[in-house]
């Protein structure tokens, strides 16, 4: 039986003042670490391009007539090109060889077995005269999705390492460039131990290579300046443009000064949109390319791109052909390309 006399209310304190305080404070705080961690991953040197574009210059009509002539042989002619085509694979590693070769360079053969195929990558070398032992790796992968022409991806990134390899030809710069094409980036050998890139990066490592910068390029011809077109993993999509008709600069945390030195260099040409990001390799599209090899053996590395499938519409698809591709802000870029690799190539 209860006590029939009436008890005090008991009173419920959820929070006191100081705790409350601290709460708050706290929140301060993580706020603050987070917006400084966006403003690491993002802010980049310069200010991207936004005016109209000028005529191309002879000299890059002529880059922009060398890349509409190669693509259309590898993405066009030769086209679908991996180890389930992999006559159209060696038609396209011999082409590559003898475009290097008609440059004047000697072509090294990386050759290594793949479930008894042989494959290989493809390198040429511009030895530095001051720091030769200070290399620069500048390359794309030459294989395409099963069933896929290629042209963009990544037939696009191949004929630009030729093309910037031909405008570096004879020339002395202080640092040693290569100019290398991988094997094997698509699935399913991506991130795999038959990845050319990693077979390439793991060998570089093994000679103790000091690689102090390697740039990959990959699906890097197409724009769009129709809004709304543009895509990011979220929460990028707060930050950056909708519309695509940029470049992106993109690595990992541990690339930062790497991708801010390319988009400063880049940014100063003065002529052509461009974006950067450093952020967690983790993160959807951050490490999809041959730049993700050379982070796995500690290189500084960062991948320019169009960004493939956050842009283009024939991402992987039977209808990435030569005639999606604007050579003419192609060839915009891999003009403005020449002075980046010009700067990091210089003492």
């Amino acid at each position: 039986m209860t006590s029939g006399a009436r008890q005090p209310a008991t009173r419920i304190q959820f929070c006191t003042r100081k705790a409350l305080i601290r709460i708050i404070a706290l929140l301060i705080v993580l706020g603050l670490i987070t917006a400084g961690c966006g403003i690491f991953m993002v802010h980049m040197p310069g200010e991207t391009y936004t005016g109209p574009f000028v005529p191309l210059s002879t000299a890059e009509e002529d880059l922009k007539a060398d890349l509409h002539r190669d693509l259309a042989y590898l993405g066009g002619t030769i086209g679908n090109r991996n180890l389930a085509a992999r006559n159209e694979l060696q038609q396209a590693a011999d082409w590559l060889a003898a475009a290097f070769a008609a440059m004047g360079y000697e072509v090294q053969h990386q050759a290594y077995d793949v479930s008894g195929i042989e494959v290989e990558n493809l390198s040429v070398e511009l030895r530095g005269t001051t720091k030769p032992e200070e290399i620069i790796v500048v390359g794309g992968h030459y294989d395409s999705v099963a069933g896929c022409p290629g042209a963009n991806d990544n037939g696009s990134g191949t004929v630009a390492t030729l093309a910037l390899a031909r405008a570096f030809a004879g020339q002395n710069l202080d640092r040693t460039v290569r100019f290398v094409a991988f094997a094997n980036e698509e699935p399913p050998y991506f991130s795999q131990e038959t990845m050319g890139s990693l077979v390439y990066a793991r060998a570089c490592h093994a000679r103790n290579d000091n690689v102090i910068a390697m740039l990959s390029l990959e699906t890097i011809g197409y724009y769009s300046d129709e809004p709304g077109k543009q895509q990011y993993p979220s929460p990028f999509n707060l930050v950056y443009p909708d519309t695509g008709n940029f470049v992106a600069v993109v690595g990992n945390t541990k690339s930062r000064s790497l991708v801010r030195r390319v988009v400063r260099e880049f940014r100063a040409q003065n002529n052509f949109p461009c974006e950067g990001i450093a952020t967690f390799g983790f993160l959807p599209g951050i490490g999809w390319s041959d730049h993700w090899a050379f982070w796995q053996v500690g290189y500084p590395a960062i991948m320019l791109t169009d960004t493939a499938p956050f842009r283009y519409p024939h991402y992987h698809t039977r209808e990435d052909t030569p005639d999606k591709i604007d050579y003419d802000r192609f060839a915009r870029v891999i003009a403005n390309l020449i002075p980046v690799i010009t700067a990091l190539a210089t003492e």
